[in-house]
């Protein structure tokens, strides 16, 4: 493994390399990079709330780390969590939440 690897690399090595150029190049290469109507930022608080809605909390330990990278602040990502708690359930909220108090007080940057 070297540096210069992105994170699906990391993840799957050679075991899956169609998913891995799959998510490189499309979903990360051509999804994400498109600025026409959703910043970054946007893309990222959007992909949160998706991914707690559909009970995927396990991508959370990637995605709010870029998240914060992307511009949006703890606040926003629990206020984020909070309101789709309504729409998605309590048992998928708190355990979104749990993991981003963890991944906070890891950063440092915990309140």
């Amino acid at each position: 493994m070297t540096d210069d690897q992105t994170p699906m690399q990391r993840m799957m090595g050679g075991f899956a390399p169609t998913f891995v150029e799959l998510t490189d190049d499309v979903l990360f290469g051509q999804v994400w990079s498109r600025t026409e109507a959703l910043s970054a930022r946007d893309r990222s608080l959007v992909t949160i709330t998706s991914l707690v809605t559909g009970g995927n909390i396990e991508q959370l330990k990637a995605h709010i780390p870029m998240g914060l990278a992307n511009g949006l602040t703890q606040d926003q990502i629990v206020e984020a969590i909070t309101h789709v708690a309504f729409y998605t359930g309590w048992p998928r909220a708190v355990s979104a939440l749990t993991l981003a108090k963890q991944l906070f007080q890891d950063s440092g940057d915990s309140k």
